[in-house]
């Protein structure tokens, strides 16, 4: 510690000793009076540094230093000495960090949660009502965590699954299962390949996602005659990339090879594969009345050739039973299904007019000898959606009108009106849905000795994604 008090007298005075002095002096006094005075200012900087060195040493004795496991201590006089000799260095602890063990370039973690609070006639929207009808509830509509990723080699993918509650259709649905698992080849915009688990490309509700409906529920002819999600491999693309990028949502394909029989399953139901495919045109896209505007036409095929056993109605009911209601379609004997259908949405600014119409053939096929079980029969529905943003971006008003003839016995006929609000707290992100729904059953009407042909549901929802 002296030397460097010692160092910095020296640091202080050499600057004053090599002060210029006069050009001229009288004489040797003189000369010494300056030399005196330097040395009495030299004294007083020594003074202040030794009050200063005496103040540091008190301070740095009642601090606190860091031990090897993060934790504080009080410092001791020999670590003071050492801090006083040393910069004082504090190693921070490394962040706990996930690295992925393949050559991803991207992953992204996210999902998202729907509950849902179900008043009245719940449900009777899907047919349930009768002998199928549901009591009042509170329901975790969706639970669902996703991982999606990119890779160098042109390739991405998802994995998600739902955390299911028993939805009354499928009763093993009630633990963790897979809802999307793909991979997709995107190098070429215009021919990818996607294989897995995923939604087929059949229905425009349908491939909208669940957290971007205008309306809580998808409606009862979307649920009967789309075939939901399937295990297969597709062709997709949009084939004016390239040759025209500024149009290339112009049009987009989709074909797709499937097993035909639901999700989460290993096996096929025969050898045979359902085919699937999807058109989708956006003619125009600009402005339209000041506002920004679009229109977009689909058009859907299918056909599958099903064992007994399979359940051609997977999301929501098709079959009709004695008192009118419906409850999922199960096949008793094989057959041949062919679907198509046609879709068409308008928007300009806060308005947007959706339109679909589904219909589908199911023909009973007799396999060695034994004859379907069924009469063949050709279900058909569609539903009429507009909506209105009544304050731009966070309320917006629904109303849904929609019809599903299941074909299988006279007046057999579903038809229901939805009212709907919804609040964008922060976008789809964090939102508000209610929805008031009302039935009437055209079978029940013509069969009164059944009971009530007209019903009321309300429903709210909470979504909130991550």
């Amino acid at each position: 510690m002296r030397n460097r008090i010692a160092t910095l007298s020296f640091a202080a005075f050499v600057p004053i000793f090599l002060q210029p002095l006069p050009a001229e002096t009288n004489s040797e006094s003189e000369r010494l009076e300056k030399l005196e005075r330097a040395v009495e200012q030299l004294q007083k900087r020594n003074a202040d540094l030794e009050i200063e060195v005496h103040d540091l040493r008190k301070r740095l004795a009642a601090g606190t230093a860091v031990d090897a496991n993060g934790n504080q201590r009080p410092q001791t006089g020999s670590e003071t000495k050492r801090l006083l000799e040393k910069p004082i260095v504090t190693e921070e602890k490394p962040a706990v960090f996930v690295v992925q063990r393949g050559p991803e370039i991207k992953l992204t973690l996210g999902g998202f949660i729907q509950a849902n609070f179900e008043d009245g006639d719940v449900s009777a929207f899907e047919g349930r009502f009768g002998l199928t009808a549901l009591k009042d509830r509170f329901r975790l509509r969706r639970a669902r965590i996703s991982l999606t990723g990119e890779f160098a080699e042109q390739f991405d993918f998802k994995v998600e699954g739902d955390f299911e509650n028993s939805d009354g259709i499928n009763s093993n649905r009630t633990a963790f299962s897979a809802t999307d698992i793909f991979i997709n080849w995107h190098q070429y915009p215009w021919a990818q390949l996607k294989v897995g688990q995923y939604k087929a490309p059949f229905g425009l509700e349908q491939l909208t996602p669940d957290t971007t409906l205008f309306v809580i529920e998808r409606g009862l002819p979307t649920g009967a005659i789309t075939p939901e999600r399937q295990i297969g491999i597709a062709l997709w693309g949009k084939p004016f990339t390239d040759i025209w990028p500024e149009q290339k949502d112009l049009l987009t394909y989709y074909g797709g090879i499937f097993n035909g029989n639901g999700r989460n399953t290993t096996l096929n139901d025969n050898n045979n594969f359902m085919l699937a495919g999807r058109i989708e045109l956006l003619p125009f896209k600009g402005e339209l009345f000041g506002q920004d505007a679009s229109l977009k036409l689909g058009a859907d095929v299918l056909n599958s050739r099903d064992d007994a056993g399979t359940n051609i109605s997977q999301s929501l009911n098709l079959k009709v039973n004695a008192d009118g209601s419906l409850s999922p379609f199960t096949l008793p004997g094989a057959d041949e299904r062919t679907a198509w259908g046609a879709d068409a949405w308008v928007t300009v600014g806060p308005f947007d007019l959706i339109g679909e119409y589904l219909a589908e053939d199911v023909d009973g096929r007799t396999v060695a000898g034994k004859p379907p079980g069924f009469k063949d029969f050709d279900p058909s529905g569609w539903y009429i959606q507009a909506s209105y943003f009544l304050l731009a971006k966070k309320l917006q008003g629904v109303v849904k009108w929609e019809s599903l003839e299941p074909d299988q016995v006279d007046d057999d006929n579903i038809h229901s009106l939805t009212l709907g609000l919804n609040y964008y707290i922060h976008g789809d992100a964090i939102k508000l849905m209610a929805d008031y729904i009302h039935v009437w059953s055209r079978f029940r009407e013509a069969h009164p000795q059944f009971g009530d042909d007209n019903f009321d549901e309300f429903i709210m929802r909470l979504q909130v994604m991550f």
